[in-house]
């Protein structure tokens, strides 16, 4: 009997210290077939809900596809990390927002470097979180830690990934998504070097040193690696917060308006583009001092940089939307990869339809009848826009992001379309353009003549800017009646 009591209490002894170590210290994520297995019941189920938005694209049956898209956004992604999350953030951005809850709870020995060290997370995000804390010599600062085993498991997730793409390839032969691939196998070990990313930090502070109103936050280099970044605390609230900046006395037209400069000035002319600009990156803060609104700009781990020729491509195309010039729309989309399906390519860039693409995309806001057709489109042609995802140069796919994410923020300030964006746009694109005639002439008259061709380009949208702003402003008001009440009196 004692010897069967010892044996039930050694069992118990042994299956608490199992379950406990295992608890502590055993993750199932880290089992390949833990992994694997939910990876693969995951795709089953995308390729389900694949199967039945083709069948609903083909009988036109647009509001159960948009239904079916917005449905995929709850699968258990609380059960990965690394790479499956990020893509599928990279993925639904072009959908709609992907929610997940904190993945980790991270404990670092903290004592020696901070007098503070606040353990809840300011943020949690799929690769890293981030924490405020106070130095010993009483800086405050953001420090931002990549989540354990990220590293060790994103060669692994990305093999997987790419061997499941090609397994559902060839049950669905229109499925063209191995650009996900391509664009995780180049990104992610950039985006996991943190040290990378105080680089580019750097880099885009300097670029843009002349716009008084960017910040970004300092990187402290000797507190840094390659897993955990100390930087500059700065806080604000979200660009898209409208209240917000009400309530704080922000001019919320002037945000939209220096984010538009922002964005041109590094797509347009300095080809180094941040492409995640999601609301919880874009930060805008009232300086109590000069009272002036400051846009704060973080996280700088996904960058694309531009070559001159696709740069040069991408600004005369716009010019040429802007202009609303068909034939070298035509031209240029197609020398961007998208080949007969221009238009759509057109539709896809500017999120108009094609009609106001035609007429001028500066000419009319976006109405509400405008949108309900562009996603109706937007499922009608899925398969042609995988086609053309497939087909463009992978500098144009962080481009599309960035640019949805732009507009998602522009939609919620109510400032989608403004006249002002567009020559913001225009006026960076002569820039680049002209910048680029005058490195490739070697003869001195042309390049004077670049130079003034340039100019009074630059010259044409400060006269149409100032028109813009004395139509709007009482001035112009005043001005607009006393020329109708003269005409009504000479006749």
């Amino acid at each position: 009997m004692a010897r069967r009591a010892l044996k039930l209490a050694s069992l118990a002894a042994a299956t608490s210290g199992i379950y406990l170590y295992g608890n502590r210290f055993l993750d199932p994520n880290d089992f390949g077939v833990v992994r694997v297995g939910r990876a693969i019941a995951t795709v089953s189920v995308v390729q389900v809900k694949y199967w039945k938005i083709s069948r609903w694209v083909k009988e036109l049956e647009f509001t159960k596809t948009w239904d079916s898209l917005q449905s995929l956004s709850p699968f258990p992604f609380s059960n990965y990390s690394g790479l499956f999350l990020k893509t599928g953030q990279h993925l639904f951005s072009f959908l709609t927002l992907l929610m997940c809850d904190p993945l980790f709870v991270m404990i670092i020995n903290i004592k020696e470097l901070f007098l503070s060290f606040e353990d809840t997370p300011l943020g949690a995000a799929s690769l890293a979180q981030v924490h405020k804390a106070v130095l010993q010599d009483g800086r405050t600062v953001a420090v931002k830690i990549q989540h354990p085993k990220v590293q060790a498991q994103s060669s692994k997730d990305i093999l997987l990934m790419e061997v499941l793409l090609l397994v559902v390839k060839q049950i669905f032969p229109d499925f063209e998504f191995m650009w996900l691939v391509e664009e995780a196998k180049k990104n992610l070990p950039l985006e996991l070097d943190f040290l990378n990313e105080g680089r580019n930090a750097e880099k885009v502070a300097h670029m843009l040193r002349n716009f008084d109103f960017l910040k970004v936050p300092r990187i402290y280099w000797e507190l840094s690696t390659r897993r955990v970044l100390l930087m500059e605390f700065m806080e604000g609230g979200q660009v898209n917060d409208r209240a917000y900046m009400e309530r704080n006395g922000i001019d919320v037209n002037e945000i939209s308006r220096n984010l538009g400069k922002l964005y041109s000035e590094m797509i347009f002319v300095n080809g180094f583009v941040h492409c995640d600009p999601h609301p919880g990156n874009v930060l805008v803060k009232k300086c109590p001092a000069s009272g002036k609104a400051h846009i704060i700009l973080l996280d700088h781990g996904l960058y694309q940089v531009l070559s001159e020729s696709f740069r040069m491509d991408y600004c005369r195309l716009w010019q040429a939307l802007i202009k609303a010039d068909m034939k070298r729309v035509q031209k240029y989309s197609r020398r961007l990869g998208a080949g007969d399906l221009y238009p759509l390519f057109a539709c896809m860039l500017t999120a108009r339809s094609w009609e106001s693409v035609n007429r001028g995309i500066d000419r009319s806001p976006v109405s509400a009848s405008e949108d309900v057709e562009i996603r109706s489109n937007a499922a009608a042609y899925l398969p042609q826009i995988t086609q053309l995802l497939n087909n463009v140069p992978r500098q144009m796919l962080l481009l599309l992001k960035t640019n949805d994410l732009l507009r998602g923020i522009e939609s919620a300030l109510h400032t989608r379309a403004s006249a002002s964006s567009f020559l913001n746009m225009s006026r960076c694109c002569i820039r680049a353009v002209s910048t680029y005639q005058r490195s490739k002439s070697r003869s001195l008259y042309r390049r004077v003549q670049i130079s003034l061709t340039e100019g009074l380009s630059l010259w044409q949208i400060n006269l149409y800017e100032l028109f813009l702003w004395l139509k709007g402003s009482r001035l112009g008001n005043w001005v607009i009646a006393l020329l109708s009440w003269m005409h009504h009196s000479t006749y």
